[in-house]
């Protein structure tokens, strides 16, 4: 063994099995082997063979689509578990059983249950295990353990050298893939595709969201060689109609087996109404022939959340944290905002990591937002706020940019902006702040602006 991990092999409370999970490599570290994982599951029991999986990939929407998904399944009576990341605000949201995070106790059982066997595989492989692969092996036996009815798993980053991909997934489902994580994943969309694909396995039924055309043919490959069933948004099944309402939007959905009318989805965009699209043809796939019902899907999608997703966490002035990191989430979250709000002005809070496109991001902001104010979160991995602000001038120009490094400084600086706007929407009152960047950046400013609420 070439690298030691000081985990201990148990832990009593929260904080310390965190601290014993982030004293492991980062989940920004790729070593491109499934080697580790496989010894790890293989020495818990393969758990994540216990169950049927879902697996999803894509650059973007995944943990929203994995929340409609678990909606849809939960009120069919079947008992579910999430794996999701990043976290928003808490380790423990990472691991979902019937909906709602393990908490403290839990995620604390689940970290004793394989602890000791994290050091076997530390001492027999050339590296030891990563966080990611860590808690990806207290998922899987949390769920078998449950046990639950079908597992959603979302991959961490790409496909097939994920750990998560050590599950064969029943259903594989690729959302839109774009450019993101280029040093780990390639520099071209294709080269992207063809990591991503890797989720696909013999015999799979396969969910693909709208694609480019170079995407999807790589993609469609990948399914003929492994003998898939493949359904295509935009073909198969896809959004009808969508109508923005007071408090989300409501949607018209063509799925596999039926079409489902007026439904109401409590989230913003049109990208939000295509995961919709996604999830329902996911859960159709799954659960085989018949329709479903239509009082369920009704149902289901009127109580989905997706925190830090276009989400209103304050109000007088309305403030609404986006998780997007990249320029394609970013796209989508500014095509939401002039779909869904009226804010005049609307004053983004920008803090971003040092290894994004931030300057894509930037680019793809710049058109709705009034002024930014540069930000950094609390992390080794963020960008400094004036660093930011040196690109942040070049597209928006000197007047439109300020820096002010503390988060909760940045909030307050942009809310008494926004309050010093004329209001245009009687529905959302004056202007608005837009708290993006980072999914950190998000988690940090929703714990502190819920604990000013409460």
């Amino acid at each position: 063994m070439t690298e030691t991990s000081p985990q201990p092999r148990s832990a009593e409370t929260f904080a310390e099995a965190e601290d014993a999970l982030l004293s492991r490599w980062p989940e920004t570290k790729l070593e491109p082997s499934l080697d580790r994982i496989r010894a790890f599951t293989e020495l818990l029991g393969d758990p994540q063979a216990s169950y049927p999986v879902i697996h999803l990939t894509g650059t973007n929407g995944k943990t929203s689509t994995s929340r409609m998904i678990d909606s849809l399944l939960r009120t069919m009576n079947l008992r579910t578990g999430r794996f999701t990341s990043p976290h928003v605000e808490k380790m423990s949201e990472r691991i979902s059983i019937d909906g709602e995070p393990l908490d403290d106790e839990a995620f604390v059982r689940a970290f004793n249950d394989v602890a000791g066997y994290t050091h076997l595989v530390d001492a027999d492989q050339p590296h030891p295990l990563s966080f990611f692969e860590a808690v990806v092996g207290m998922a899987f036996s949390a769920f078998a353990d449950a046990p639950v009815d079908v597992a959603i798993v979302e991959v961490g980053m790409g496909g097939s050298w994920d750990a998560t991909n050590v599950a064969d997934g029943r259903v594989a489902v690729v959302l839109p893939i774009a450019i993101d994580h280029a040093t780990y994943l390639g520099d071209s969309v294709t080269a992207i595709a063809q990591e991503k694909a890797g989720i696909i396995k013999e015999g799979a039924q396969v969910i693909i969201a709208e694609q480019t055309p170079e995407v999807a043919e790589v993609l469609l490959a990948r399914a003929v060689e492994v003998h898939a069933t493949v359904a295509r948004e935009g073909m198969e099944f896809g959004v009808i109609t969508r109508v923005p309402a007071v408090g989300g939007q409501t949607i018209s959905l063509q799925g596999l087996r039926a079409r489902y009318d007026d439904l109401f989805l409590p989230l913003y965009g049109a990208h939000q109404a295509q995961n919709a699209a996604v999830a329902l043809a996911t859960v159709e796939a799954f659960v085989g022939e018949d329709a479903l019902d239509d009082a369920i899907v009704r149902e289901a999608l009127a109580e989905v959340t997706s925190p830090g997703r276009l989400e209103v966490i304050r109000r007088s002035p309305t403030v609404v944290l986006d998780a997007a990191h990249n320029p394609h989430g970013a796209e989508a979250t500014a095509a939401a905002l002039e779909d869904s709000f009226a804010f005049s002005p609307l004053i983004g809070v920008i803090g971003v990591m040092a290894d994004k496109d931030y300057e894509g991001l930037l680019a793809a902001f710049e058109p709705h937002l009034s002024h930014i104010i540069c930000t950094q979160n609390s992390t080794e991995r963020a960008m400094s706020a004036e660093s930011l602000a040196e690109v942040a001038r070049e597209v928006f120009g000197e007047d439109r940019v300020t820096v002010t490094p503390r988060l909760a400084d940045a909030i307050d600086q942009a809310a008494t902006m926004a309050e010093a706007g004329e209001a245009i929407s009687d529905a959302f009152g004056a202007g608005g702040v837009l708290v993006t960047g980072s999914v950190v950046t998000v988690g940090e400013a929703r714990s502190m602006l819920k604990g000013r609420n409460a």
